[in-house]
């Protein structure tokens, strides 16, 4: 029997990337996005349902849902909306923190709360939500992000247990960089004088040498189709080198001597 999944943020990057992932092994998929009119290629494929749905907008996610709900069976949704807001704490706006927030992490609260009572009531159903190595370990001048991303980890691991009981899965992927547009397009962010040689010694880890060894969107779709397929009881999945490499240094020495070794290459 065909699976589904509903996907948020599948305009471009990992999301799109997901969606002809699922497409192309047989899979129903539900691509939502801000401007459904501006897409080109998912409207294109078979089995590709592509809706508009803003993750800020608690009545469009609730309307968006109960008609998905009635027209499909939904097996998986995948919580990929958001985007990245580095800069000092100070360099940023009340603004650009409340949005970020808002996005981030309230849109994967909101989407998972509109699922919760048809996944209960059916008994069965998996919600994967997308963190990032930084909602694992802290890293300078990603606070607000890293804050979003850190409460999505802990919002999911606590899910899984209240959800079990009803035969309901949570799961988590956290990838390291991406070769995406994420760095321009999915990116805000703010310039403080006080910080700036802080951020000019954070820049130099996303040259174009650097970010051309990151994983590239194909390969974290890949990992999500594991989550989503390999039925094991496994809530977080590291994916990109760079992400496997912080996180086993951090379960090998711990967190307290890898907080020290990031401080260390930042100091000037």
């Amino acid at each position: 029997m065909q699976k589904t999944i509903f996907i948020t943020g599948a305009s471009a990057g990992l999301g799109k990337s997901t969606a002809k992932l699922f497409q192309s092994r047989g899979w129903n998929v539900i691509a939502t996005m801000r401007k459904p009119e501006n897409e080109t290629e998912l409207t294109k494929l078979e089995n590709v349902t592509v809706l508009k749905l803003d993750i800020t907008d608690n009545a469009q996610i609730f309307d968006t849902v109960q008609k998905v709900t009635q027209q499909y069976a939904v097996d998986v949704v995948l919580n990929n909306a958001g985007y990245g807001l580095i800069g000092a704490l100070e360099a940023l706006t009340d603004e650009q923190i409340t949005r970020q927030i808002d996005t981030n992490l309230l849109g994967v609260i909101r989407v998972t709360k509109a699922f919760t009572p048809y996944f209960r009531e059916k008994k069965s159903g998996l919600f994967i939500n997308i963190t990032s190595s930084f909602g694992l370990l802290g890293y300078p001048t990603c606070s607000v992000y890293a804050a979003t991303k850190f409460a999505i980890d802990g919002f999911s691991e606590s899910l899984a247990y209240d959800l079990a009981h009803f035969g309901v899965k949570v799961k988590t992927v956290a990838p390291g960089g991406m070769q995406t547009d994420f760095a321009g397009r999915s990116l805000d962010g703010g310039q403080h004088e006080a910080y700036q040689k802080l951020m000019a010694k954070v820049s130099e880890g996303y040259s174009a040498e650097r970010i051309s060894q990151f994983a590239t969107a194909e390969h974290v779709a890949s990992v999500i189709y594991e989550a989503a397929t390999d039925n094991i009881e496994q809530l977080r999945y590291i994916a990109g080198d760079d992400a496997i490499s912080l996180y086993t240094e951090r379960e090998k020495i711990g967190a307290e001597a890898q907080y020290r070794k990031i401080q260390e290459m930042f100091i000037y």
